[in-house]
């Protein structure tokens, strides 16, 4: 559904030394896309929601939830305030701004999001995550999942109750126990990252990594292309394996140079 992709590319080489894209498309199945994505022009936050509740109700709180990040983070970029700080506030921002909409439209009272934002400022990078939506590292040829699922799975993989292939069929695999749009929300996830040159980030919605295995994601982000190529194959990887979710990803490329980040 090339058509209905977007795509967004930004090398801020005279700023940074980092290099983005994102593409999301609606999939397979669906012919609504819930997901939405972000790439600050500066390159200096990065984020991926994945909506739920409808097809307008999703729709609508991810991009509230979105707008609502970008917004906060722009605002109080340059206060001091410490960079996980401002991602939290960010976040409980968008959490309220969904709930408020809610109330606003009692037919959208059951929407919400998934939500993982990186950001890096001042030698630091931090990762804020609720839902679902994944951040993984890929260093050398390791892949690594640094974020971690709010599912019953996931829990269930944790406490030693489920197997990790029960888990990719489970039937509650999609059930959320964390997200934003709810009045009873609790503490958002806060992670330090730790970046080398030549790092790679991978921001996703689940309709990536429910059909695409971590084996395969990592050796698609290592293939010799263009991150813009990169970035297709991983969608059309998800669409041929069913594509029945909307699909998001963000690539994030460290480069080598002064910009290296170590938290």
């Amino acid at each position: 559904m090339e058509s209905e992709s977007q795509l967004l590319g930004t090398d801020q080489k005279s700023m940074t030394n980092r290099s983005s894209v994102g593409r999301t498309d609606p999939g397979a199945v669906r012919s609504v896309n819930q997901d939405s994505f972000y790439i600050d022009p500066e390159q200096r936050f990065f984020i991926v929601a994945d909506g739920m509740g409808g097809h307008a109700g999703g729709q609508e709180a991810s991009q509230i939830a979105t707008k609502a990040i970008q917004t906060h983070l722009i605002e109080f970029w340059d206060e001091d305030i410490p960079l996980e700080e401002l991602l939290e506030e960010a976040m409980y921002k968008a959490n309220a701004d969904i709930l408020q909409d809610q109330y606003n439209n009692p037919e959208r009272s059951d929407m919400g999001t998934t939500m993982v934002v990186v950001a890096f400022r001042q030698g630091k990078a931090w990762c804020a995550h609720i839902g679902d939506s994944r951040m993984y590292r890929l260093r050398g040829d390791r892949l690594e999942q640094i974020t971690e699922d709010h599912t019953w799975v996931a829990r269930a993989i944790k406490m030693g109750d489920i197997s990790l292939d029960q888990a990719r069929t489970h039937p509650w695999r999609h059930v959320l126990f964390q997200c934003l749009g709810r009045k009873d929300m609790r503490q958002v996830e806060l992670y330090p990252l730790e970046m080398q040159p030549k790092d790679l980030l991978l921001l996703c919605s689940d309709g990536l990594t429910e059909e695409v295995s971590d084996a395969q994601v990592a050796s698609l982000l290592q293939v010799e292309a263009t991150w813009e190529v990169i970035a297709q194959t991983l969608i059309e990887a998800a669409i041929e394996a069913g594509g029945s979710d909307n699909i998001t990803v963000v690539l994030i490329s460290q480069e080598s140079g002064e910009d290296s980040l170590v938290s």
